[in-house]
């Protein structure tokens, strides 16, 4: 069982990646709003203030998904999935996807996609 936690820098690919989990069988996530640290950084730093409005531009939030998923055949297919619809997060500004191992989970137990 692994949690895999996703942050999207771009919104717009959060409800595809939403509906292809549902086509996989992942039918549990949670989503939050988040913000990165070079946006953060940006208000508090003067040297970065420069920057807002490209770092405003380019991303106005991000959204963080975590998944608890047990199957690891889902897992693949999820990662796949997420790779696919950002256009690869090896290039910069797309997100960040990893996964924790779980070795337990309590209130997921009918939700469990596995």
């Amino acid at each position: 069982m692994q949690l895999l936690i996703c942050v999207l820098n771009r919104e717009d690919h959060l409800q595809r990646v939403l509906a292809g989990f549902v086509d996989l069988g992942i039918v549990g996530a949670t989503v939050i709003s988040s913000e990165g640290m070079g946006r953060l950084m940006s208000r508090e730093m003067p040297v970065l203030a420069s920057l807002q409005s490209v770092i405003d531009a380019s991303r106005p939030q991000n959204s963080t998904l975590f998944s608890v998923i047990e199957d690891e055949g889902k897992l693949e297919s999820g990662i796949a999935l997420i790779q696919k619809v950002c256009g690869g997060l090896e290039h910069p500004g797309t997100g960040i996807l990893f996964t924790v191992p779980v070795s337990e989970a309590y209130g997921l137990a009918s939700r469990l996609d596995g």
